[in-house]
């Protein structure tokens, strides 16, 4: 919701979360947000980094906020921030993979839409990660879900050529916007009916459908990702060994 001051549309308060900062001049900071009602964008927090800034706890990842920020341009003036609850508290594996799931959508969401449905989606796998002992099902299940938020259609169901329903036992070959079509071949595009079904589902309980539904999601996000690789991946392989 918004109300015009002169010449600045100005945001009534939002829910949302810190995706990305980076610094901006001697003392701001450019701010990546996820909102519940605006979806991503960008603001200029000025005088956040100063030592005195009240901003400079509180423009953290994983704490939810309340936000609000002025201006009609692709970047927005931060006037508000407060924390609406404590930082989820995402440790070692848990952290790294919340960073992986801010650059997810930093990468593949366009700015100022609105999706209060991923934003849902988002908050839930946050929570997940904060809980679980294993973090593969939180982001399987989102990456699933943002995958349908995407747009991308395929049928888990049923198979793409003859539009029969998925056997569990058959094997299947994964084709990139089309679907699953029944084959015998083995290789790397290659997925179990009782996998797919399991993805319709979002039932990731099984250690090798949990192994299946991650190879699925690397080739269903790559066309959105293009080639240039995450840095979360590389964060994470570089501080492996720390958390072992």
């Amino acid at each position: 919701m918004t109300f015009l001051s002169g010449d600045l549309i100005i945001e009534n308060w939002q829910r949302g979360f810190v995706l990305h900062r980076r610094a901006y001049s001697e003392t701001s900071l450019l701010v990546d947000l996820f909102t519940e009602e605006t979806g991503r964008l960008t603001v200029l927090a000025k005088g956040a980094r100063r030592k005195q800034s009240a901003w400079k706890g509180v423009l953290q990842p994983f704490t939810p906020l309340l936000l609000r920020w002025a201006g009609k341009g692709e970047l927005k003036t931060l006037t508000k921030a407060e924390p609406a609850a404590i930082a989820l508290p995402l440790q070692q594996t848990a952290l790294f993979s919340g960073f992986y799931v801010n650059e997810l959508l930093c990468r593949v969401i366009e700015q100022e839409t609105p999706n209060p449905l991923l934003f849902q989606y988002y908050l839930q796998c946050l929570m997940m990660l904060a809980q679980a002992e294993n973090v593969e099902p939180a982001l399987r299940t989102f990456e699933f879900q943002l995958l349908q938020i995407l747009g991308y259609g395929v049928d888990f169901g049923h198979c793409a050529g003859s539009g029969l329903p998925i056997d569990v036992a058959m094997t299947y070959q994964y084709r990139q916007e089309k679907g699953f079509i029944a084959s015998l071949i083995k290789n790397n595009q290659t997925f179990y009916g009782r996998d797919l079904l399991a993805f319709q589902a979002l039932e990731f309980t099984d250690a090798d459908v949990l192994k299946a539904a991650k190879r699925f999601t690397r080739m269903a996000l790559k066309p959105y990702l293009g080639n240039n690789p995450l840095k979360s991946r590389e964060l994470f392989s570089q501080n492996i060994l720390y958390l072992k």
